[in-house]
């Protein structure tokens, strides 16, 4: 028998019964092939009572087969030692909290064996976010009960809990920062979402048979309706002159002007390296995103904003921090504050967002053209062999800009347009 690679694995084609492939090299080490085409790695050993004991490694595709060689061979070790993995396997099953579980779904996370969006492995953000869902929801309110004896039932508690605002506390994350959990339809919602999740993990490792959350009514996140109108932007423009005026720090100001002109994320911005920014080519080349490398179109207005701003000697951010290396990491907060000096209720970096994607539909834009500008995963512009973008979608681009930072600034021609739609 030769050694098992990937290749092998790949070339192995489903029976009328299921049949191993065992590998030559470290015996014991193999892969099963089912007739339905799936394919799962197997340790096979005896354990010091000389009982044959067979363990599934993992499923082919969410391991590849060097990780899962690996894992065999440190099974397969401890065995050596006398020990039995398959049992204590079966007894660490029987006996695993939901606390306990969420701990191993989050070491898979960290070695990239939990996959996101297009099948990639999640992002260093949802990972923290992943974290506090454990640690300020599931924890708390599941935490000691064990995974086999979890319920549908308790599932639709721990929503109905978290909606309520039982998980809610505000902690401290750094010496000046505080987090403020809150409760809400859509916090419970989520915090669900991910516990499926964590099951589903639970399920494929055979800890349990069925997803218990699965089929458990919980409320649907709500669409963001909130859209800047010609006043609000025009308070926000004067909020932005006054903050600056103010002392509030350069990169606050700019930041929260490129999210008006730009309708790119939060993280995006903040991320934003000079790099990135091609005037020339009338985009920003985002090398990350929520949707991964994006080419986003940018209206010339913004590129003309971009001129007047100094750079940092030996910083790549067009946001440097204050002090020190990296970005600037005071602008969630800055715009908190700059929102509330502007008087303007419920407005977030999202909104402005929406508020981009709804004055294009105003200026008479079609979806897809707005789902370029914006860079969502199904429009082709966010496609990594894009280099050169269609001159419609920058002038797209450029006019919105130029419609919102008339308002903003409160130009006649931006502020008669707004008034037109009605806004």
């Amino acid at each position: 028998m030769a050694r098992l690679t990937k290749q092998i694995v790949d070339a192995a084609r489903p029976k009328e019964r299921a049949y191993f492939t065992w590998c030559g090299d470290l015996p014991g080490f193999g892969v099963r092939v089912h007739p339905t085409g799936r394919k799962a790695y197997y340790a096979d050993y005896r354990n010091a009572a000389g009982v044959r004991k067979r363990m599934k490694i993992g499923a082919h595709g969410k391991i590849t087969t060097e990780e899962a060689r690996k894992l065999a061979l440190q099974i397969l070790g401890d065995v050596t030692k006398g020990e039995d993995p398959a049992s204590e396997r079966a007894t660490r099953r029987n006996a695993l909290t939901v606390k306990e579980l969420c701990s191993d779904y989050m070491a898979a996370a960290d070695k990239g064996l939990i996959l996101g969006k297009r099948s990639q492995p999640k992002k260093p953000y949802t990972v923290s976010q992943d974290h506090a869902r454990i640690n300020r929801h599931i924890v708390p309110l599941l935490g000691r009960k064990l995974v086999r004896d979890l319920t549908r039932a308790d599932v639709a508690r721990f929503i109905r809990d978290v909606t309520a605002g039982k998980t809610a506390i505000v902690e401290r994350t750094k010496p000046r920062g505080v987090a403020r959990v809150t409760g809400g339809a859509g916090t419970a919602t989520r915090a669900a979402n991910f516990l499926g999740a964590v099951l589903t993990f639970a399920v494929n490792e055979g800890i349990v048979e069925q997803n218990v959350a699965h089929g458990v009514k919980r409320k649907a996140d709500e669409k963001r309706t909130r859209r800047l109108t010609v006043d609000d932007y025009r308070a926000l423009g004067a909020a932005l002159a006054q903050a600056e005026r103010d002392g509030e720090a350069w990169q606050a100001v700019v930041g929260a002007r490129l999210l008006a002109l730009t309708a790119c994320r939060l993280g995006e911005i903040v991320n934003l390296k000079w790099a990135e920014v091609d005037e020339k080519g009338g985009c920003f080349r985002l090398s990350d995103s929520k949707e991964g490398p994006s080419v986003r179109p940018i209206g010339r207005r913004v590129f003309e904003f971009l001129a007047t701003l100094r750079r940092v000697e030996g910083n790549s951010y067009v946001l440097p921090a204050a002090r020190g290396s990296g970005h600037f990491g005071g602008l969630p907060h800055a715009f908190r504050r700059m929102a509330r000096r502007a008087d303007l209720t419920g407005v977030t970096p999202h909104v402005l967002r929406h508020s981009f994607a709804s004055t294009a539909g105003d200026l008479g834009y079609t979806e897809p053209t707005i789902a370029a500008m914006l860079g969502h995963a199904a429009a082709s512009v966010t496609s990594r062999y894009i280099h050169h973008l269609d001159s419609v979608l920058i002038a797209a681009a450029s006019r919105v800009a130029a419609q919102i930072d008339a308002a903003m600034k409160g130009d006649a021609g931006g502020v008669m347009a707004f008034r037109r739609r009605g806004l």
